[in-house]
């Protein structure tokens, strides 16, 4: 009985460590397609994205252009671009992804978690404040860093992270991601601006705080339409 329940848990660390991040691929690349209508012409379902037979593939399949400097006249005062599978397909199940993301002086990358990737990240102009959180089991301990030009941070997968640019001029950075489809989730977004709306029930007893507090955050995020605390 003690070796069948050792099996047993080997079996679940082993299926851990092969489902936890994308997989590794089974050939040189595997092209994505977009129109999964005619993609059963070119290859199989893999990873998410049919893929493309390598003997269509071109260089451009593997190429993204103009990963120049984003838009920060916004409230926040940061532009995250991605580039990820949906924009470089030769990327699918390669596992990989970046973004740049640009900062006006006092400008925020907000709260924000990667539910399928840890990110590396590095400063290549201004000054960042940084951090992430840890899980509930580890207390949800904050780890902060100032970041300087050339200096790089990790942030674990999953874990609520931030940057702030402390600096009085613009920022850059460049952020590698373990995943061709990291995805985020903006928590204040997530939170308040979910769509339909959480009740603000809910809300004010999770923050504890007065409903008001949660209807006036939730109206920052264009909801406005309730009634008796339940939101049309």
């Amino acid at each position: 009985m003690k070796v069948f329940y050792f099996f047993v848990v080997l079996l679940a660390l082993a299926s851990s460590v092969a489902f936890g991040y994308d997989p590794s691929p089974l050939q040189d690349f595997c092209v994505a397609i977009n129109d999964t209508k005619t993609g059963g012409l070119y290859g199989v379902f893999v990873n998410g994205k049919f893929c493309k037979d390598p003997k269509f593939a071109y260089a451009d399949d593997f190429f993204f252009g103009g990963l120049g400097p984003g838009n920060t006249a916004n409230p926040q005062g940061s532009k995250v671009t991605a580039v990820t599978v949906n924009e470089i397909l030769g990327l699918n199940t390669l596992g990989i992804s970046l973004a740049r993301i640009d900062f006006a002086p006092k400008g925020l990358n907000p709260p924000h978690t990667h539910p399928r990737g840890t990110e590396i990240l590095v400063v290549l102009e201004g000054t960042l404040y940084v951090g992430f959180v840890a899980s509930n089991q580890n207390d949800n301990r904050l780890f902060t860093k100032v970041l300087y030009k050339g200096d790089v941070f990790v942030f674990p997968i999953g874990l609520v992270h931030f940057q702030q640019n402390i600096g009085y001029g613009n920022a850059v950075a460049i952020a590698g991601l373990s995943s061709q489809n990291p995805g985020v989730i903006t928590i204040a977004n997530a939170v308040f601006g979910s769509k339909p709306p959480i009740s603000d029930e809910v809300l004010a007893k999770a923050f504890q705080v007065d409903k008001n507090v949660i209807d006036y955050l939730q109206k920052q995020f264009g909801y406005n339409n309730k009634v008796n605390g339940k939101h049309n």
